[in-house]
């Protein structure tokens, strides 16, 4: 018998230490310690070996390059955010809020992808709510086999059997080594399931789909080798509250991280969004005040979004400064540079910003169209809808370039708006190149005369 031992691990990133400690010399955590029982000598277990040959070295000239094969899915937006399609081999980690739609996503995958044999492995559901899921949403794969199993040696098993070319985990908290005396979901147990689950990937050149849960902070549950063992790791994110859900990808040893994927959660699943600037933007007859069009881009696609300001005399001494989709310390720097550099004052008034559709943006590229949202609610007058900008604001005042101005200014042409004000410091940008009218500004009180003159 192999001799047990206890230890502490950090739930937060894994740190081992033989006595429990109140704070993390790894991550600077407090008490994230919890004991596990753990064996000193554990057989190491290779599943599914293609050859009993030991690995050798090759000098790298001679290695011969291959393009990645890939699988195409019938998800063209997870396709995009996974490089082009799904690698041989690969494990994939998906991350998110619980009830976000991360199992409904990779089920309504297996379902629905024709000609494409796929085991399902599910440790919180039973076969029969899967069952429910799978007609709300549509079957018509008839090669999805359903597993409800924690057991990763009886996963492998079997695997095994069935052969198939894909493979699905929901969720790689719940499964359990037998090898192992601790329970499911404990940083000894993740680790170790991982291990194998990518030693059977790359062995059997089957892909891998694992299921991870979040903290409350919302990083990945679990030690961070977590995140470094696995070929991708895909966060999908939204509000529970609106219908929408950005699919973004963290790492991708095998494609860019820069893609996007975009869903809307209606009755029958997640549907895909093919054109996410037209359903981002409020298609209202009477104008308002405090509404304006950016033009961002999220990875590689260009989209245009509403932005929302409502602009109020404080009722109390102490003005609020509110923002939903944006970083509200930029939207206290932008506040800061209309009063500082145009004259405006904004001190003793209440400032709310909405980013409309419930997602989140980075983009510095809408810095203008937040000071255009602004200043239209402060003034009461509303900005023309065939309007969009798309420029950084700098603390001097100054409009300046944004990278892929191109792409934005050619994704507002094709929606059919009239004018878009960009920096006038972009280079290559020509009026004859376009049919949408340009206005090219340098501060930001040539934008105020161009949109309320």
């Amino acid at each position: 018998m192999a001799k047990v031992k206890s230890a502490y691990f950090c739930q937060n990133c894994g740190y081992e230490t033989p006595k429990w400690l109140g704070k993390c010399p790894s991550c600077n955590e407090w008490n994230t310690f919890v004991e596990e029982l753990v064996q000193k000598q554990v057989p190491q277990v290779v599943a599914f070996s293609k050859s009993g040959e030991t690995a050798k070295p090759q000098p790298l000239a001679e290695i011969k390059h291959q393009e990645h094969q890939r699988i195409t899915l019938s998800d063209s937006e997870l396709n995009r955010v996974l490089g082009g399609g799904l690698v041989y081999g690969s494990l994939v980690l998906f991350g998110g809020e619980p009830g976000i739609g991360k199992s409904t996503l990779l089920l309504q995958l297996a379902v629905t992808t024709p000609n494409l044999k796929l085991l399902y492995v599910s440790g919180e559901e039973s076969d029969q709510q899967i069952k429910m899921r799978s007609e709300r949403i549509g079957v018509t794969n008839q090669g999805c086999y359903i597993l409800t199993e924690t057991n990763i040696q009886n996963i492998f098993k079997q695997a095994e059997s069935i052969q198939p070319e894909v493979l699905v985990i929901d969720s790689i908290q719940t499964l359990y080594s037998s090898q192992i005396e601790s329970s499911p979901g404990s940083i000894s147990q993740v680790r170790e399931c991982t291990a194998q689950l990518l030693r059977y990937a790359k062995q059997s050149n089957v892909p891998v789909f694992l299921i991870g849960h979040i903290t409350k902070e919302g990083s990945l549950a679990g030690p961070k080798v977590l995140e470094h063992m696995v070929d991708a790791v895909l966060q999908f994110e939204g509000d529970r509250n609106h219908v929408y859900r950005l699919l973004r990808s963290i790492k991708n040893r095998f494609g860019s991280t820069n893609e996007l994927g975009i869903y809307e959660m209606v009755g029958t699943g997640l549907r895909q969004v093919e054109n996410p600037s037209e359903i981002l933007i409020t298609n209202s007859d009477s104008s308002l005040s405090g509404i304006s069009i950016a033009a961002t881009m999220e990875g590689m696609r260009p989209m245009l979004i509403e932005v929302q300001a409502l602009v109020s005399t404080a009722a109390y001494g102490t003005p609020q400064r509110s923002s939903t989709g944006f970083d509200s310390k930029r939207l206290n720097m932008l506040l800061a540079v209309m009063e500082k550099r145009c004259g405006f004052k904004l001190g003793a008034k209440d400032v709310f910003l909405n980013i409309a559709g419930g997602i989140k943006v980075d983009d510095p590229a809408i810095d203008l169209a937040v000071v255009a949202a602004v200043l239209s609610s402060n003034a009461d007058i509303a900005i023309d809808k065939n309007i969009a900008l798309s420029a950084e604001v700098g603390l001097s005042g100054e409009v300046r370039p944004v990278n892929r101005v191109e792409q934005r200014i050619y994704e507002a042409e094709k929606l059919g708006f009239d004018k878009i004000i960009i920096s006038k410091y972009n280079k290559g940008i020509e009026q004859k190149n376009f049919k949408i009218e340009l206005v090219q500004c340098s501060k930001i009180t040539e934008v105020v005369k161009a949109l309320f003159t």
